[in-house]
């Protein structure tokens, strides 16, 4: 079915826009930014910090953006003093309930997305500072989410990215008002609930209250982080991720938002299992057992030539079919194109296989 393009006006400027497009898509695409903390763009809008409320000619109130469809002949404005001012106010309440405003980036992903907005509109006033809501489960002894609800904004989009993204509905939200908290069923720690720690619900935290535990191991490392585009290793799949250093330290991974293979999603082991690459027991050149029947460093020519020596006698004293490949998981297809015909044109057997059997 081919869906109709028409125009509103947004700020002055004719927009076009298609048929199921709500007003905040279209002003991202007009390139005018509207502000919001739990919205994320992987999700079914929700329409709670009304941060995002915009003014359309001819209705009376505010309309949040993110759910509201666009119509044809629209007149939007999406800065009015007005509306600027209740984001100001908005902000300013948000902020008189947490703890802290500056948290480090090594928490998440969008971990800074309330920091930039308060700065933004210079909401560190203070004047409503009063009781403050969310209590942390320190508790909860897992390896790799930080449960730290006192920066906790109830934006809930911890809770939406577990049920609609992941499917676990590991985690929801209980209580009303300053006792309003995100909570496990029976309240237990997240290893006793149907968790599977992919870490979205720390990516997709706008205050860092949901952090990742293994990145904040490097907070007191005095070097800025830079990101690397890279792709997880652990299967087929093809995850893209951003890999976090500090100087030559590998201190976190983050899932790549734009990933084709994945779009922000990642597994426990894509997201945490990152220990390896700086592990004392790494191998780091290759290896050969000697005379003495011990292994030894040494080059790749001397492991190569050792290897390929190791296949010939094996092949001679035994037969072809003594010879067995398995490839690996992690390997992409051109790799395992050049295994099999190793395996079938090298030594004439169809003895190959791979681990991928999870």
């Amino acid at each position: 079915m081919i869906q109709k393009s028409t125009t509103l006006t947004i700020d002055g400027a004719e927009v076009a826009f298609t048929e199921g497009e709500t007003l905040y898509e279209v002003a991202q695409r007009a390139r005018r930014p509207i502000p919001t903390l739990c919205y994320d763009p992987r999700l079914e809008p929700f329409g709670s910090c009304r941060l995002c409320v915009v003014q359309v000619e001819g209705v009376r109130n505010p309309v949040a953006s993110c759910t509201t469809p666009a119509a044809a002949g629209m007149v939007v404005h999406t800065s009015t003093e007005a509306i600027e001012h209740h984001r100001t106010t908005l902000l300013e309440l948000v902020v008189s309930e947490n703890r802290q405003v500056d948290v480090d980036p090594l928490r998440g992903y969008a971990s800074q997305e309330l920091t930039t907005l308060v700065d933004r509109y210079q909401a560190r006033t203070g004047r409503f500072a009063g009781a403050q809501s969310g209590t942390s489960h320190s508790e909860d002894d897992n390896p790799f989410i930080l449960r730290d609800y006192d920066l906790c904004i109830s934006c809930n989009r911890c809770v939406r990215v577990c049920a609609e993204r992941e499917g676990d509905y590991a985690i929801a939200a209980g209580g009303r008002g300053f006792q309003k908290q995100i909570t496990t069923e029976f309240d237990s720690i997240l290893k006793d609930s149907s968790c599977t720690f992919c870490g979205q619900c720390v990516q997709t935290c706008p205050t860092g209250a949901l952090a990742d535990k293994k990145a904040l191991r490097a907070a007191d490392i005095e070097e800025p982080i830079e990101k690397t585009r890279s792709v997880c290793p652990y299967c087929g799949v093809g995850c893209a991720v951003d890999l976090m250093t500090k100087g030559e330290q590998l201190v976190g991974i983050q899932p790549a938002m734009d990933g084709p293979a994945n779009e922000g999603a990642l597994c426990v082991k894509g997201q945490f299992a990152f220990d390896f690459v700086q592990h004392r027991d790494r191998l780091k050149q290759p290896l050969v057992r000697g005379v003495d029947g011990q292994l030894h460093e040494t080059d790749w020519d001397t492991a190569l030539d050792r290897a390929a020596e190791g296949f010939r006698q094996v092949a001679d004293k035994h037969g072809r079919h003594a010879i067995y490949g398995v490839a690996s998981g992690r390997t992409p297809s051109e790799a395992d194109y050049c295994m099999q015909k190793f395996i079938r044109r090298g030594y004439g057997t169809h003895y190959i296989d791979n681990c991928s059997r999870a």
